[in-house]
């Protein structure tokens, strides 16, 4: 479960750095929400070094949870399994999570479509680092 949980938190790591900088090119709107807003802690805070451990903790919350979900996943192939347990993750934590976002904070229905792709795609990339962890320990 560690393995599977810091590989999978690495991985997690890297993809929402390349995805923010993505994302920062295609609507830059959305750094200007970032830089401009006050709902959230400047990068100067040294609390914000905490920030990096998020894709560790959820990594660890999925691991522990993977063995539960995985016999239940559909699918002929890593991809579309690793899709099945992405979509099951969306439903269960994005979407109730994005739409009390939308409601409580300041933000824009723009940044919110984009943190819930975010999600997703992450949730995919666990499922799919989980899946490759399992096939070596077999």
């Amino acid at each position: 479960m560690i393995k599977r949980a810091l590989l999978a938190g690495t991985a997690n790591l890297i993809l929402g750095f390349v995805l923010n900088w993505i994302f920062a090119i295609i609507f830059p709107s959305i750094t200007r929400e970032y830089m401009t807003g006050s709902l959230f802690r400047p990068w100067t805070d040294p609390l914000m070094t905490v920030y990096f451990l998020y894709p560790y903790i959820l990594g660890f919350s999925m691991a522990y949870f993977w063995p539960i979900i995985e016999k239940n996943l559909k699918g002929k192939d890593v991809l579309s399994k690793a899709g099945e347990f992405a979509k099951l993750y969306f439903i269960i934590a994005t979407v109730p999570g994005m739409f009390i976002t939308y409601t409580s904070f300041n933000i824009s229905l723009l940044m919110v479509c984009v943190w819930a792709l975010t999600g997703f795609l992450q949730a995919f990339l666990y499922g799919l680092v989980f899946f490759k962890v399992n096939k070596k320990i077999r």
